[in-house]
């Protein structure tokens, strides 16, 4: 269903809806605090807490789970009580597929991952000041994409795939007809691909994103994986991912500031949260002052001069903002988020600047926590401009926002309290996440020889390489982004997905809905293969 149009307006084929999915002058968006609302989604913000640890402590990865959720509102819906009647709405849906996957992400992610830091290291004493200020770090990334959602700098109309998909579920859920059919041929594509271990929401993804941002994707997905056997050289340990990155993500925070000083007068009939400019002075501001909380919080003032503790309160602050920036551009236009290589980079420029061994721990754990729930934040929001008519009815579309909002600030503060009762049981059994490890390995080593030269000539290929793709494409941010990937057979799963995009484009130049719909399916599937096969792995 597209724009405003009514139930009884389908083509033939198609089966009644529950409600409409686009609004209509006299319709009121349900709110996340309706009693049935809540208590669905307190019940998806505990399940998706514990599925997110217990997956990233047992098998090393988070899924994405927001499907999982939009399912068990389906589910609900079928039951025949009047409670669940509520459930029926295709915008409930979209809140519960909101609230579990900002759970997952936040608890998994934003809390347990940066304290396993400290703990590794043997600084137990640091646990709950990091938590403090991951925590209060969490729910300020969901905020900030909150406000920048529909901006220039991450339109409504960006690719967000896995947001792409789960609004299709739904639409297929509550519709039926030639979307149902197009979805299912999607999922049982993406089940069959992901059975013989095809890496298949990467194939759907090409069907969907910017072409030249995955394109060079997907270049560095096959570099990263090829480099090694066919010439003998490995791409991580020469750190040119790394230095790409930073080139890369640089000259995009200059592009960001470009897109601000042209956005000094936004449309005026606009379905925008605050103005790009206020939204990132905020959030400099705030991750500013949480900076300067973590570095209170741990002593850090005891261990450092007063110039380098300013030093590292800024470089914290900058490291944090800049994280989520980096990984809200790669997730928006491709899917993938590198957010534990990222944080592996602002460490080894710490690393480089001098801070201590122990202001590195608290900058490791601050940097890592921010960026993956800012990410997931995009993806549910596309989801809910798509169900709620692609902001056709502006004030329609910000009111779902702000239930979106609130359905993921009530996940986050529910994954807090889980997050604090589960820790000490699981580093007591030694389920540390394992890019923890990782991070204080890096920090024990030291700086190595040779690193500042190499960061610094990669840098340079990854800047030029950025700034010749522009804004829309981030040609730089996406090539570092594959490099630092160690996935080839995604690589060929994508730059297969693109070159049928572009057959079928021009064979059949009206497809590229159905395409959508098609793809939606087999990152669908994909997703839930992911989770139930994590899910099995873990036990």
């Amino acid at each position: 269903m597209h724009g405003s149009q009514l139930p009884e307006h389908r083509p033939p084929g198609t089966t009644a809806s529950f409600i409409q999915t686009a609004p209509c002058a006299s319709q009121r968006h349900p709110s996340a605090l309706n009693p049935s609302t809540l208590l669905l989604l307190a019940v998806l913000g505990v399940i998706g807490a514990i599925i997110g640890i217990e997956l990233l402590v047992r098998v090393g990865v988070t899924p994405n789970t927001s499907i999982v959720g939009a399912l068990a509102a389906m589910i609900c819906a079928r039951v025949p009580l009047r409670w669940f009647r509520a459930y029926r709405s295709v915008h409930v849906q979209n809140l519960a597929q909101s609230a579990i996957s900002a759970a997952t992400f936040g608890a998994a992610n934003s809390l347990l991952l940066p304290i396993a830091i400290p703990f590794l290291f043997g600084r137990e004493d640091l646990i709950v000041p990091m938590f403090a200020g991951v925590a209060l770090g969490m729910l300020l990334d969901g905020y900030m994409l909150y406000r920048l959602f529909n901006t220039s700098v991450f339109p409504a109309s960006g690719a967000w795939p896995h947001g792409v998909a789960a609004a299709e579920a739904i639409k297929a859920g509550d519709q039926g007809g030639r979307q149902a059919r197009l979805l299912g041929a999607g999922i049982v594509m993406g089940l069959t691909g992901s059975w013989l271990g095809i890496p298949m929401s990467a194939f759907g993804t090409a069907f969907i994103g910017n072409v030249w941002a995955l394109g060079m994707l997907g270049i560095g997905l096959l570099l990263r994986g090829y480099a090694t056997p066919l010439f003998h050289f490995d791409i991580s340990k020469a750190l040119i991912p790394h230095g790409m990155m930073i080139g890369a993500g640089l000259v995009a925070l200059i592009q960001v500031g470009v897109l601000v000083l042209r956005d000094r007068n936004p449309p005026a009939r606009a379905t925008r949260t605050p103005a790009i400019a206020s939204s990132l002075r905020f959030g400099g501001i705030a991750y500013l002052v949480l900076a300067a909380l973590v570095a209170l919080l741990s002593g850090l003032w005891g261990e450092m001069s007063p110039g380098m503790l300013a030093a590292f309160v800024l470089y914290a602050a900058a490291a944090a903002f800049a994280h989520e920036l980096i990984v809200g551009i790669a997730a928006m236009h491709s899917g993938w988020f590198p957010a534990f290589a990222v944080a592996l980079i602002t460490l080894l420029i710490g690393m480089l600047i001098g801070f201590p061994a122990v202001s590195l721990v608290m900058l490791c754990g601050f940097s890592a926590a921010t960026g993956p729930a800012f990410a997931d934040m995009g993806y549910d929001l596309k989801a809910g401009f798509i169900l709620r008519g692609h902001g056709q009815d502006p004030a329609f579309e910000l009111a779902g926002r702000r239930q979106q909002l609130i359905a993921a600030m009530l996940a986050f503060v529910i994954a807090i309290p889980v997050v604090l009762l589960a820790y000490r049981g699981l580093f007591a059994k030694g389920l540390i996440p394992p890019v923890a490890r990782v991070y204080v390995s890096t920090i024990q080593a030291g700086v190595a020889p040779g690193i500042l030269h190499a960061l610094l000539v990669w840098a340079v290929a990854g800047a030029a390489l950025q700034w010749a793709g522009g804004p829309k494409r981030q040609l730089g941010v996406l090539f570092a982004t594959g490099l630092l990937i160690a996935s080839p057979f995604a690589g060929w799963a994508l730059m297969v997905g693109i070159g049928m995009r572009l057959v079928i484009g021009r064979l059949r130049p009206g497809a590229k809905s159905r395409m959508e719909v098609f793809a939606a399916g087999v990152i669908a599937a994909d997703a839930l293969t992911g989770f139930c096969g994590s899910l099995i792995k873990s036990r």
